[in-house]
């Protein structure tokens, strides 16, 4: 379809579009990531599921430079990833022992945190800015586990030569035997989450706050502040309290308890996505994962059985176009069996993760129109009632 001018018209906006939250509606392009209905996340066209078992630091490299490092490039950037952490402004998060141990959302205190960096030390340059972010997010994380926990800041040197995981869990204290599985599981986590195309909340508020040349750290604050919500980020938390509830692997309990929640008119966490027709190769990876770390687990049991039923009885519903699995069916059970027991900090796991693939999306605006970047964010809104009125 083309216009007078002979343009190709992509999409044509009806008085259906308006208050639908922009669902659907094209407003620029994405080159990262995309998802297809059918077969998921691709990052810079590759299948994530594919990606999984790799190292996080060659998705970072992946999704800022557009193709995987050779050998020698991941050794050097990782190099570089470790030099930058290492140069992280003395006493930057010390704003943290300011707040109340246990107040708040823990996202709240990681959009604080990427701000206190900011506040320690902006470049200017986006690229350099956003990886001097994901190098320090280990030590930011492990402060905000430990300072809320009431422990105070690490007690430990930070490593980050150990690589950007592992850093986490040493600066945690958990360098025993169970740190392994603990790596492990955050490693494929960490690469799953990484990024989903440009138009999920998150992502679209940290470019459009970029878009008006804030600085990469308040972008990403902002893009945080906005994953932190029950409808965005918090799905996984969610979804092990909606598993836990459960509490039977029992075929026809779990297919009793998942119709009383929808008779009651209450959400199946863990299942449908606002593109995919199929199961997100996402859960399948983790899936693939519980069966090797943590079979027996009880959760784990439970959202086997889950997969199972809980489709069968969505699909009865010819409104639910898509009544498979989505990411957030394990990703709670597999950090619970690890040892991550408190769920209200799964959501910052989830930030952590999307921190590379928004950072990668702001680059590549910051980088469009020969450098001079995409032109701010200015959707157009109609007045309600258009009827004008006189005071007299």
């Amino acid at each position: 379809m083309s216009d007078e001018n002979g343009k190709e018209v992509l999409f044509e906006i009806t008085s259906d579009h308006l208050d639908t939250g922009l669902r659907g509606i094209p407003v620029g392009t994405c080159r990262t990531s995309f998802v297809k209905a059918k077969k998921g996340v691709h990052y810079c066209g590759y299948p994530v599921g594919d990606l999984a078992d790799m190292d996080p630091e060659d998705i970072v490299f992946l999704l800022f430079e557009k193709r995987l490092p050779n050998r020698q490039e991941s050794q050097d950037f990782r190099a570089e990833l470790a030099q930058r952490a290492s140069r992280l402004p003395t006493g930057a998060l010390r704003v943290l022992e300011s707040l109340t141990p246990g107040s708040g959302h823990p996202m709240d205190w990681l959009s604080i945190g990427i701000q206190a960096l900011g506040v320690a030390e902006t470049t200017g340059d986006v690229r350099a800015d956003g990886l001097n972010l994901i190098a320090r997010m280990p030590e930011l994380m492990a402060s905000i586990f430990r300072i809320r926990g009431g422990r105070g800041l690490p007690e430990v040197a930070s490593e980050p030569v150990l690589g950007l995981v592992e850093n986490f869990v040493h600066l945690l204290g958990k360098d025993n035997a169970d740190a392994d599985e603990m790596i492990r599981v955050l490693r494929v986590f960490f690469v799953l989450h990484m990024d989903h195309g440009g138009g999920n909340l998150s992502t679209f508020t940290g470019k459009a706050v970029a878009s008006g040349w804030a600085s990469l750290y308040a972008s990403m604050a902002s893009a945080m502040n906005a994953l932190s919500g029950p409808l965005h980020g918090r799905a996984n938390q969610s979804c092990l309290e909606f598993v836990q509830r459960i509490g039977t692997s029992d075929p026809q309990e779990v297919e009793s308890f998942v119709r009383k929640e929808l008779a009651a008119k209450r959400p199946i966490y863990g299942f449908g996505h606002a593109v995919l027709r199929a199961e997100d190769p996402r859960a399948a990876a983790q899936f693939k994962l519980g069966e090797e770390i943590c079979p027996d687990d009880e959760n784990f049991q439970v959202i086997k059985t889950l997969r199972e039923v809980a489709p069968r009885v969505l699909a009865e519903n010819p409104k639910i176009t898509n009544p498979n699995a989505n990411v957030d069916i394990a990703s709670g059970t597999l950090l619970n069996a690890v040892g991550f027991h408190k769920p209200e900090y799964y959501t910052t796991f989830f930030g952590w993760s999307r921190v590379t693939g928004i950072a990668a999306q702001i680059l590549d605006e910051r980088n469009a129109r020969g450098g001079r970047g995409t032109p701010i964010y200015r959707p157009k809104y109609y007045a309600a009632d258009p009827t004008i009125r006189r005071l007299d």
